[in-house]
């Protein structure tokens, strides 16, 4: 009985966050672009104009059988399954304690706020955080490795995921696995040291923002707080944050029960989120000088390091805390099923080019593009073909991230520049004569590299289980 309730639950969850998805058509939301049948770009490897900040997941969905959107579903929807059951692992044995903690770890602020800026993959990594503790807590080394290899789509995801298996389980294969896994943007990125960096100014544009009744510091602690306010449920800043503020002071009654490692995980993602609040100048000069300091620009995303922590903390509870903080962890976003209908998939217009594999530049035409309810979306070209991507990034006139050098000069010599086509914004295709690039081998490798993650699993679960008995 106990355990048809917890799925039925966590089904409802899931369900509420995710409805949208049912309809056809392919998704493109703020920062989510999935198309049916995406190309296998040079960006898509890592070897673009900017940064692989979408390395290896676009590569992934432009390899896997179309359509991607479908991919997408089941990947989505699996990762929510695996937190929720994570969830019920990290708890005691009382079914209210299990509640709550499942919803706190499916339906929890961050997930929220992130889906509707079209972090998709990020989300997968915050679902999959739970699970990755739970397993290294039991010591599951080859669960806990195929958890993190599924975190890894994204560079972020990546780093989030190995961090928390590997200080909750410090055996050498599971940073061996966190390496391999991060690898395809790691690797390009030391190729390119320059393309990880950003404008100082860029800090404060992408700094945690303040939400109704709590401030920022509230927000972080209710696990909100996204920079980005078009993106966040009304009911943030109407002042139902102030539940989440009350949720963590429950949750924080339950501390001596949670596991050290949890809360040193939680202590390092808060002290990112703060740190990029507090100090933006400080924050400016890492992201503009250090390589790859610019994932840690977007500071309030490290707190999904404390998804862990406030599970774990809610399933320790006793039964009459445990329904009080699943009353709060409701009330926080009590109008996210509504705000997730953004999500629903959309009809997606791509221009008609015959590219070939050629790298392709348009004249004008947007980073970001307008759906028809305004909600801007990325270019969906740059998902289609070889887009020399601009990647200029302008806040209220300031400039925070510069053009590549190939948009700023290509256009003086194309074929110097590999440019085989131009996009007139009339329509009009010019040839240029330059040839398809072909696609960097290094890129490739570092692909297969990442696919093969789940046999160092293999070979964790198996030296975890150790030499079995004779009878």
């Amino acid at each position: 009985m106990q355990r048809a309730f917890l799925v039925a639950w966590g089904t409802v969850l899931i369900g509420a966050l995710l409805w949208p998805l049912a309809g056809p058509g392919e998704f493109a939301l703020r920062d989510m672009v999935v198309l049916h049948d995406p190309y296998l770009t040079h960006s898509s490897l890592g070897f673009g104009d900017l940064p692989g900040r979408n390395v290896p997941q676009d590569a992934v969905l432009a390899l896997l059988p179309p359509p991607a959107t479908w991919t997408v579903r089941i990947m989505l929807i699996v990762s929510a399954a695996v937190s929720a059951f994570a969830a019920t692992r990290l708890a005691g044995p009382h079914v209210v304690a299990q509640a709550a903690a499942m919803t706190i770890s499916v339906a929890n602020p961050f997930v929220i706020e992130r889906l509707l800026q079209g972090h998709w993959s990020l989300v997968m990594a915050a679902w999959l955080l739970p699970a990755i503790a739970a397993a290294g807590q039991s010591k599951r080394t080859g669960w806990q490795i195929i958890a993190l290899w599924g975190a890894s789509l994204t560079p972020t995801g990546g780093l989030a995921a190995t961090a928390t298996a590997f200080v909750t389980n410090r055996r050498p294969i599971v940073a061996l696995a966190g390496a391999v896994s991060c690898s395809p943007w790691i690797i390009t990125g030391m190729l390119h040291p320059d393309a990880g960096r950003s404008a100082a100014a860029s800090a404060e544009a992408f700094a945690p923002r303040a939400e109704g009744l709590v401030g920022t510091l509230g927000a972080l602690l209710g696990l909100g707080g996204l920079w980005n306010g078009d993106a966040v449920p009304p009911s943030r800043d109407a002042g139902f944050a102030i539940f989440g503020v009350v949720l963590f002071a429950l949750l924080a009654t339950a501390y001596r029960r949670i596991p050290a490692s949890f809360l040193l995980l939680a202590a390092l993602g808060f002290g990112i989120a703060v740190f990029s609040w507090l100090a933006p100048g400080a924050m400016g000069w890492l992201i503009e000088h250090v390589p790859g300091a610019g994932l840690l620009r977007d500071g309030q995303k490290w707190v999904m390091l404390a998804i862990p922590a406030y599970v774990a903390a809610a399933g320790a509870l006793s039964r009459r805390w445990a329904a009080i903080a699943l009353v709060l962890a409701f009330l926080q976003t009590p109008d996210a099923p509504r705000a997730m209908s953004v999500l629903s998939p959309v009809e997606v217009s791509v221009p008609a080019v015959d590219h070939q594999g050629r790298d392709v530049y348009f004249i004008d035409r947007p980073a970001l593009i307008q759906r028809t309810d305004g909600i801007p979306v990325v270019d969906p070209a740059t998902k289609a073909m070889n887009v020399v991507e601009a990647g200029g990034l302008r806040v209220d006139g300031v400039v925070l991230d510069e053009d590549s050098l190939r948009y700023q000069d290509g256009l003086d010599d194309p074929q110097a520049y590999g440019i085989g086509l131009i996009v007139h914004p009339d329509g009009t295709v010019e040839d240029t004569g330059a040839p398809a690039r072909p696609r960097d081998p290094a890129g490739i490798a570092l692909l297969v590299l990442w696919a093969i993650t789940p046999l160092l699993g293999l070979i964790g679960r198996a030296s975890s289980d150790g030499p079995r008995r004779r009878r």
